[in-house]
This record gives structure tokens, sequence and C-alpha cells, in this order.
């Protein structure tokens, strides 16, 4: 009989959005006529923009003539979206970037959650706390966790990152010295951001401990603020520690499209078993073009019209529109004396349970009296104990209906 991967079996429970989707199955079973309203996974609900749409209908006519018709692409993505990407996101900022160091892939979860395989199994990694799982759970699955232990909720082998009121939801350097560090700003779950100031104290600590960055970057199109930095190489000396991933999903609606990149840049080293330097960006593109066949041609032409006129214009109008609901979320709370965060910068409101309801009892009350569906603040880590997260991807209609049933509630 073959054996399977004992680290899988060292994941805790069910994954967080998979036990929400239970719970809610089964709550609809139970009450069939209940009008749920969904402001708990992130996916978005408007439509494509029209200048993406027109693009790909473009391509696929292209494919449908001999002529025009393409197989296989580079599984670094084509050129034409790599150029639009350094040209629009970096450049545009006074970020130089090479062709050689934008990996366009599926998605920055494939990314955030596959990048972990380049670096040896003994890597220290330190994650914030609350986090999105993703970075826990593959690292788990590897086999860097160590055991896990019931009485704190976490894993010995990381180091964690707590986050909390008491320092504004952004974490203190590492107590002690780490190999990795998962930093993702926008957050999520807590839609708190950094200035430039306080990301470069990370950029510094790096540099100091030979660490690398795990920058997601996923939402970096909500953000409103002046000093937040919309891509960690704005800070010097970044791009020498810090790998950067981006996402389409939510800024153009490419949940269902699949659309992202990753930027590694040459400058960042390893080390070997023998103390010999390697360029990671050479080991990512290894096992990039070993288990991934790259984007299709269709999905990355209508990546590249996001970069167009109309289509800047109109991702600003889907953003507007995902940040005005935020702020109906973020007001319509705290007008009931709740205490919020996030909703600013990012797409995430981040609030406490009231009157000390733990996070899942908290997601009980709102399913059941008010037929609302959020995320258990606890689901990203012992620190998110006591919160809850809603997220601003919801129609008008719904976010505002929410809020109503909301402030009738007892709390």
């Amino acid at each position: 009989m073959a054996k399977i991967n004992h680290n899988f079996l060292n994941l805790q429970g069910s994954y967080l959005f998979s036990e929400i989707a239970k719970r809610r199955t089964k709550f609809i079973q139970d009450n069939p006529n209940a009008q749920i309203i969904s402001l708990g996974i992130g996916d978005v609900t408007r439509a494509l923009p029209e200048a993406v749409t027109k693009a790909m209908h473009a391509a696929v006519d292209e494919l449908a003539t001999v002529s025009a018709f393409r197989g296989y692409g580079p599984e670094q993505g084509y050129d034409f979206l790599i150029h639009a990407i350094i040209e629009h996101d970096y450049k545009a900022r006074g970020i130089e970037l090479a062709s050689n160091e934008v990996f366009v892939s599926d998605g920055s979860k494939c990314d955030v959650g596959n990048i972990q395989e380049i670096f040896s199994q003994d890597a220290v990694i330190a994650v914030q706390d609350p986090v999105y799982p993703v970075y826990v759970d593959t690292n788990v699955m590897a086999g860097r966790s160590g055991a896990f232990n019931r009485e704190t909720n976490r894993y010995e082998n990381i180091v964690y990152l707590p986050c909390n009121a008491e320092n504004n939801f952004k974490p203190s350097l590492p107590d002690r010295k780490v190999d990795l560090i998962y930093l993702c700003y926008p957050n999520n779950p807590t839609g708190m951001t950094l200035t430039k100031a306080e990301l470069k104290v990370w950029v510094d600590y790096a540099k100091a401990n030979d660490a690398i960055i795990l920058f997601d970057s996923a939402y970096e199109a909500y953000i409103q603020e002046q000093d937040v930095p919309r891509s960690i190489y704005e800070i010097e000396g970044a791009k020498d520690v810090a790998i950067e991933f981006r996402s389409f999903s939510k800024t153009a609606g490419f949940t269902g499209v699949r659309c992202a990149y990753t930027i590694v840049p040459r400058n960042i080293k390893a080390k070997d078993g023998n103390g010999n330097e390697v360029t990671v960006a050479d080991l990512w593109n290894r096992r990039h073009t070993t288990k991934f066949n790259g984007v299709s041609y269709v999905t990355q032409r209508g990546a590249e019209a996001i970069y167009s006129p109309e289509g800047k214009a109109q991702i600003a109008t889907i953003v507007e529109y995902y940040m005005s609901n935020a702020a109906v979320i973020r007001d319509g709370l705290k007008s009931l004396g709740l205490t919020v965060y996030g909703g600013v910068n990012a797409p995430y409101i981040w609030l406490q349970a009231p009157n000390g309801l733990d996070s899942w009892a908290f997601f009980d009350k709102l399913l059941s009296e008010a037929n609302i569906v959020g995320t258990p603040g606890v689901g990203f880590g012992q620190s998110g104990q006591g919160y809850f997260r809603l997220t601003a991807f919801g129609s008008r209609e719904n976010t505002e209906k929410a809020v109503e049933r909301i402030t009738k509630l007892s709390l």
C-alpha cells in the first residue's frame, strides 16, 4: 500500500472557507426560506470591465483562424503582458524591473502557496497572526511547521507575529532570526496598511538578517491614502530581499478568469547546502516552467487591456464601488458602537465581536439571527479570536440590506 505525506495529517481541521461553506449549507437545509447575504468569502460580484471582455473576444477570434492561432505560450507570460505590467505598475512609480523578473500565473493563491517549495525544509518562517491561511497550511504540508500545540492553537516551529489592538494590528519584528517573512498589505483579513517608513523597518530587518520577505500585495488597487506604498519596491533596498505577489482577481474581477503575477528580482540570493549563493529567480523559473504551462492567451490579452486608458477608467469605477460598500459597512457598524478597523485602504472590515463573543459564536449569531455570512477572525489565527471579517465585494443592495439587518440585532 502506498504511503501518504504524513505532514498533511498535521493540518488542523477543515480549511477555513470550507468550514464556512459547510455551516452555511447546513443552515440553508434547515431554513430553506432564509435569504442569505454573503459578506464572507472575498469573491467579487461586478462584471468584468468592458475593455477586458472586448480584448478577450478579439483574442478568441484570432484563435479561430489558422494564421493567428497560438498553442503553448511562454510559461512566464507573453511579452505584451509583461511589458504592460512593468510599464504601468512599476516604471510609472519609478521602479525599474527586467522582463525576466516577472512571472505571470493563474493566481496569487497558487504563487504564495508554491513559493515555499524552492526553500529548504528547515527554513524558519514568520507569519502575521491573524494571517491568510494559505501561508501557514502550505508550510505545514511541506513539513516546516512542527507539531500543533492545542493549548496555544499554533504550530511549534512557526514564528507568529501577533497583530492586535495594542499594536494597531501592525506586527513587531521577530524576536529571533527567521528566513522567510510573509507580509500582506493591504492586509487580509484586517484591512490595515503600513506606511513607507513602517515598511522600511521590515526591509532593513531582512537585509540585516539575510531573510526574504514574501510580500502579498493582492489588494494594492484599493489603497486610497498617499503615504501607503503600492509596491514594496518603493522602499530602498527591497529589490534585494523581497518577492512581490500581485493579482488581477480583486482588481479587475478575474476571480473566475484567473490571472496574476509574481515579481522575483534577480538581486535576491539564497544559499545552497554548501553555503554557495543561488539566484532565487532562477529556481522559481525552473519550478514555474516544470509545473506550469502558462496562462491562456485569451486571458492574458484580457489582462493587458486592464492597462489601457479605458481599462484603467473602468477599474477605477469598480474599485470605487467596492470601497463605497466598505464605507457603508464601516460607518454602519461604528454607528452601533462597535470597534471597527480597515475599510479605508482595503475592501475588508475587521470588527471586534460584541459582548465578549468568540469568533465562531458571532458567526453563528449573524447567520441564525440576521442570515448574514461573514468570516470568523480566529480562522485566520489565534490573534483573530474575538474578531470578525466582513467583505465589501457584495452588491450595493445586499451590502445596505446586511447593515440594516445588523442594526436590528441585539448586540
